[in-house]
């Protein structure tokens, strides 16, 4: 069997810089030159997950089908990769640090005292030759998170340091991603950044074998020449990554600079076939062209950071596409919903989709939304508490409950229609004990949601603790509001939906998690669809 290849991206001068997208990129021209590619990403914080911390410290959380909480990074390896992450592509400070003491008490270290070096090192070098040593993968590229010269990323970079010299010459390359900023007082882009960063690398014991430069503007070839020499690398391996319309468009970006071949020339792999990317530029030539445009209300708590729902907001760029259209996503905040200017808030929307979330704040101006999708014909969706909203909506505003709840937001309400999990009423610990990954979901032959899938089993990731409250199913029923889709095992309700409304359906997991650029998710597309239907409809109905 060939020895797995290792890739590892490294950032310099400043975070932000978009590593994940350009490991992403390189994987996916990688991929489409026929080898097979996955992504790990280190994180170099405490945590031993982001499943605790708030949207606005970390954007989105992202869950993968073996229910790792994981760093939303992971999302754009999938949506470009088409790939499944796992537990594997994820690894945390936290993560690296509970192993190590673990094992200390176990006395796995037969009384050595236990350090940074070796210790902390080798468990990291495990962990990132785990996909490797697989035997899944042809390449395995890993980002690593932070910038070099941060204190937290030291351990990281010494274990890179330590498995290059392990794995041996043309069997690992590092990736540097750096900042040229424009100076515009002076009218000249400035190398001097990258020349600090590539040092400090150095310094760490790692010599960068790519530069990719983040810039606003062309690099020119004398500059190039410039880096390359003060930076010690060849003038082929300075890659320029100029800002783009869309993220979509960095692998082309990446393939003229030639990214790909400069590693797989480093790596010793062959590099004379032509990455197959017609289905790639099919997608960004739709998505660039679209035939019609819609606007969908995005009705959340976290909407000031628009990584909160960045999962969520690709789903529409790639359900959009999926139907040459436009998808305008109007943010909203739920707390700045309230029933003096509901109308004036939501109006002109043509579909409006209620966010996940957690906690009380902001969700009477959810359930607002809610009302006015329903009563106004408006095409809703509501994924996990955006579905719990609608439930707590309709009992209140059609079965008359006026205090239904989730006990979520009211532990002594009178009408529980949403309440906690019976597995989850002993827990006290919150990192990693919700309802997470996969779960199997039978879909009611017939139902809307059975017609936007095509089939009737499906299996969805989730993210909860709360559930629909059976005790309350059938009246729901009896008044319009269907279960029309169950969990086979548990009978959890997962999905419901108002037949007689236009298309109004809530799920408790999360569609976004595995909607990617090539398999865009039905739910996202048939949403998108009915928008659009919707709106055509009501064009032609005033023209008349």
């Amino acid at each position: 069997m060939a020895q797995t290849k290792y890739i590892f991206v490294t950032g310099g001068v400043t975070s932000s810089l978009g590593k994940g997208i350009i490991a992403a990129s390189l994987a996916k021209l990688l991929q489409a030159r026929g080898y097979r590619t996955t992504i790990q990403k280190l994180d170099p914080y405490i945590n031993v997950d982001p499943g605790t911390l708030n949207p606005y410290e970390h954007g989105e959380c992202y869950v993968t089908d073996d229910g790792a909480e994981t760093d939303l990074d992971l999302g754009h390896y999938e949506r470009f990769l088409n790939v499944r992450t796992s537990q594997a592509n994820n690894v945390t400070t936290g993560r690296i640090y509970q192993s190590v003491i673990n094992k200390e008490r176990k006395g796995e270290f037969l009384g050595k005292t236990v350090q940074v070096v070796p210790h902390i090192t080798n468990e990291i070098k495990e962990r990132i030759q785990i996909l490797g040593n697989s035997g899944d993968y042809d390449i395995v590229i890993t980002e690593i998170g932070g910038t070099v010269g941060d204190i937290e990323s030291l351990p990281y970079i010494e274990a890179v340091r330590q498995l290059l010299w392990e794995l041996g010459e043309n069997n690992g390359i590092v990736v540097h991603l750096t900042l040229v900023p424009f100076l515009s007082a002076a009218g000249e882009l400035k190398t001097k950044p990258t020349q600090h960063s590539v040092k400090t690398l150095m310094e760490s014991g790692i010599k960068a074998d790519i530069l990719v430069c983040r810039t606003e503007h062309e690099i020119s070839d004398d500059i190039k020449k410039k880096l390359a020499l003060f930076c010690n690398v060849k003038q082929e391996a300075v890659i320029q990554s100029i800002d783009a319309s869309t993220i979509y468009d960095v692998p082309m970006l990446m393939q003229q600079e030639g990214l790909d071949k400069v590693a797989l020339e480093k790596l010793a792999l062959p590099n004379d076939t032509e990455p197959q990317l017609e289905l790639w530029k099919q997608f960004l030539q739709k998505h660039k062209n679209p035939k019609h445009k819609v606007t969908i209300g995005l009705i959340g708590k976290y909407v000031e950071l628009q990584d909160s729902y960045k999962s969520i907001l690709e789903s529409f760029i790639h359900a959009g596409a999926a139907n040459e259209v436009k998808v305008e996503v109007r943010s909203i905040h739920s707390e700045h919903i309230s029933g003096n200017d509901v109308d004036k808030k939501l109006m002109g929307l043509d579909g409006i989709l209620v966010a996940p979330g957690f906690g009380e704040r902001g969700i009477e101006g959810k359930i607002m939304a809610v009302r006015y999708a329903r009563e106004n014909d408006v095409p809703f969706l509501g994924i996990c508490l955006g579905m719990q909203m609608a439930v707590i909506e309709f009992a209140r505003n059609v079965l008359g409950l006026n205090n239904a709840n989730s006990t979520e937001m009211d532990e002594q309400t009178e009408s529980p229609v949403i309440s906690l999990m019976e597995e989850q009423k002993q827990i006290t610990n919150m990192g990693g004990t919700m309802r997470l990954g996969a779960w199997d979901c039978e879909l009611k032959e017939g139902s809307l949601v059975h017609v936007v899938y095509g089939k009737t089993e499906i299996a969805e990731r989730h993210r909860h603790r709360y559930e629909f409250n059976d005790d309350y199913k059938s009246q729901m029923e009896d008044a319009g509001l269907v279960a029309t889709g169950l969990n086979p095992k548990t009978g959890l309700v997962e999905v419901i939906e108002i037949p007689s409304h236009p298309w109004f359906i809530g799920v408790q997991y999360h569609p976004e998690y595995r909607s990617t650029v090539a398999n865009p998710h039905p739910l996202f597309v048939g949403f998108v669809k009915a928008v659009l239907a919707q709106k055509q409809q009501q064009t032609n109905a005033s023209l008349a």
